[in-house]
């Protein structure tokens, strides 16, 4: 009998972490997106990015992002790098940057995220129209 209990013991240990990992999302399941594409060049840029859980289409707040650059690496220099910071923001699912978009091209925003919960790295590269 012992030897009966501790088989199902493990038999619904294993059910019940498969049945967890089919829970999680994955980071395919979320978006970001930028909420303005076109900028005037500007030392005091803010980028609006929204998270989104595709799933059902809510915003997702309280994400960490971990990982921030601002460079033009779409117009071959991305070398050309600018500081980028976290600003507070008030509408859920919202992140917001300040950044120096210093001259007209085509920037790239790239971003690395944690949604609490789950497992997968959320990254996006989005790029950005910067014009005079």
């Amino acid at each position: 009998m012992p030897h009966t209990l501790s088989r199902f013991c493990v038999a619904f240990v294993a059910a019940s972490l498969s049945s967890v990992r089919a829970v999680q999302a994955e980071a395919t399941d979320y978006a970001f997106e930028l909420i303005e594409t076109t900028y005037p060049v500007s030392d005091q840029a803010v980028l609006t990015l929204r998270l989104t859980d595709q799933r059902n289409q809510q915003p997702v707040e309280g994400a960490i992002i971990f990982a921030t650059r601002v460079d033009m690496e779409p117009d071959g220099m991305a070398m050309m790098a600018s500081q980028i910071t976290a600003l507070p923001t008030e509408t859920a699912g919202q992140y917001r940057f300040a950044t120096d978009l210093s001259m007209e091209g085509n920037w790239q925003l790239s971003v690395a995220a944690k949604v609490q919960g789950e497992a997968e790295t959320v990254q996006t590269r989005i790029v950005i129209e910067v014009q005079e």
